[in-house]
């Protein structure tokens, strides 16, 4: 019979016994859990226990944060009772989970809502994985996951998605993405829900009210996770995220928000806590000191992708009024903080990755209502929470990218629940700064993505219209249509194509190609394409 312990038994025993423990090397860190036959192969799942709940992992499987030799694993469980629970969860290269490289426990508890989080370490780089988990004799469903490859990457497919109320209509948008197995990753920009209690077309939110307490937001990540189509999507691909405003506040900063009312809803810095406690627990996002988010995550040679935290790490207060050209332009207000502006100059000057990318949650590029260059007072810009509302610290990560030698730089962008393409440049309406036709004093393009289920709330084709003839450096937009993006890169050029899907608000799926966008190597500029690159013909198989 195998003998099974916990880690922190072994350790225990051996102190106990005044001995230095001999541990298998496996998958897996933390709290999890080693078994031995006395040949070091991996512990196996046994129990002969009473049979939990059906629906003991109700709200599914997930991943994310992949690196060359670990990837998060993450599930939660719905007991019947509130004791802490002891789960076990295996990794392998097949999608029956016969080859397996890693197994251990994990234990859990109502003081985490009973969710699973770990990083599973020892993996090899650029190779597609299968997990699972078992608790009280139930078992999970089979997810997918892949991690970050090393040395000479040819090619590299992205999901990028924003902005899902549950109450804006069906998730079809993950259930795109979800049906896409050529995908390396999927890119969740913030928005993942949203903290309101309002009803929507096709249905309300759970609990009916704005979301504060601890209670309130768990249970508001339970009602998302329990959707079949993201659950779909976190089961074939990992993820990469970060929050924007509504995972805590809507329009929030550093040190509150606009939705936040301090008479009503308590202290903002609790509430806060509580939110990124947990959005911490809920998603699949590798944890670090201090509600930091932003984080860099390497792919090989082609790709160094930096994800931003614009919303809560160091943000300063909104300027309200538009017109507020001392305040927009402040070089003492910054949007990032000043700390993360010095960790993105490093990063960008330290990158040796054909691409580097930025992703994250509002609008970087000028966006205006009426056009003038900055020396005639800069035009009527559209939306203050936006990058727009922090000039100079636009100026300063663009500064950045001078200094760090003129990257191929692309921003990655949600939060306005519409779809855009920009050159990246400070002031587009300055001839002598920057030329559309050739793209010269661009620094970078933005791709920005729609809404999984958020809409816009401005009118379609004559608004676009209207903000096309004024922005010179904004190429495409679509303020109708709900979707994702994909992102293709290769050596010489990235490509982003948007799929629109036919309606939120019906039952059936179906999609669209929107539009096709590239930049070449060396050139941070945008031209449109007739069609998106065909995906690869071999990917891995889905998880069964």
């Amino acid at each position: 019979m195998k003998a099974r312990f916990t880690r922190r038994e072994v350790l225990r025993l051996a102190a106990a016994l005044g001995i230095a423990p001999v541990l298998p090397t496996i998958a897996g860190c933390g709290d999890g859990a080693v078994g031995t036959d006395g040949s070091g192969s991996l512990p196996e799942y046994e129990y002969d226990g009473p049979l939990g709940p059906d629906d003991l992992f109700s709200h599914g499987v997930a991943s994310g944060d992949p690196i060359a030799d670990a990837v998060i694993l993450w599930t939660r469980l719905s007991p019947a009772t509130g004791d802490g629970l002891e789960v076990y969860w295996e990794v392998a290269r097949d999608p029956d989970l016969q080859d397996r490289v890693g197994a251990g426990w994990f234990d859990t508890s109502a003081e985490r809502d009973f969710t699973v989080k770990l990083d599973a370490v020892g993996l090899a780089a650029g190779t597609t994985y299968y997990y699972r988990f078992h608790c009280l004799g139930r078992t999970s469903v089979i997810g997918r996951t892949r991690t970050a490859p090393t040395g000479t990457v040819d090619r590299l497919r992205m999901g990028v998605v924003s902005c899902s109320r549950y109450t804006g209509g069906y998730f079809h948008a993950y259930r795109g993405i979800a049906e896409r197995p050529d995908l390396d990753v999927v890119l969740h920009l913030g928005d993942y829900i949203y903290e309101n209690g309002d009803t929507g077309p096709v249905r309300a939110h759970e609990p009916p009210h704005e979301i504060v307490t601890l209670e309130d937001y768990r249970g508001r990540y339970a009602q998302y996770r329990s959707d079949p189509d993201l659950q779909e999507a976190h089961r074939q691909h990992p993820f990469i995220s970060v929050w924007d405003d509504h995972e805590s506040a809507n329009n929030s900063w550093r040190d509150g928000a606009s939705g936040h009312n301090e008479e009503t809803d308590g202290d903002w810095v609790e509430r806060r806590a509580r939110a990124e406690r947990v959005y911490s627990e809920w998603m699949p996002i590798r944890d670090q000191e201090g509600g930091q988010i932003f984080r860099r995550l390497q792919f090989g040679d082609l790709l160094d992708l930096l994800m931003l935290d614009t919303r809560l790490w160091g943000r300063d207060l909104q300027i309200e009024d538009a017109n507020d050209r001392d305040g927009v332009r402040d070089p003492s207000r910054t949007i990032l903080g000043f700390d993360q502006e010095r960790w993105f100059a490093d990063r960008v000057r330290e990158s040796s990755a054909r691409w580097v990318m930025a992703g994250q949650q509002v609008i970087m590029s000028p966006w205006k209502l009426a056009g003038a260059p900055e020396s005639e007072g800069g035009g009527t810009i559209i939306n203050t929470d936006a990058w727009d509302g922090y000039f100079a610290g636009r100026s300063r990560v663009l500064q950045a990218l001078r200094d760090g030698g003129g990257p191929n730089f692309i921003v990655l962008t949600g939060d306005v629940h519409s779809s855009w393409a920009f050159d990246l440049t400070e002031d587009p309406n300055d001839p002598a700064s920057y030329d559309p036709e050739t793209g010269a004093g661009s620094q970078g393009v933005e791709f920005v993505t729609p809404g999984v289920t958020s809409g816009f709330p401005a009118p379609g084709d004559a608004f676009v219209a209207a903000l096309l003839a004024v922005n010179p450096h904004l190429k495409w937009g679509d303020t109708m249509e709900r979707g994702y993006t994909v992102l293709d890169l290769n050596a010489e050029r990235t490509e982003a194509a948007w799929y629109h899907v036919d309606s939120v608000f019906e039952a059936a799926f179906g999609e669209r190609l929107a539009a096709v966008f590239s930049v070449s190597q060396g050139t941070n500029h945008l031209l449109e394409q007739p069609a998106a690159t065909p995906a690869p013909s071999d990917p891995p198989a889905f998880a069964p």
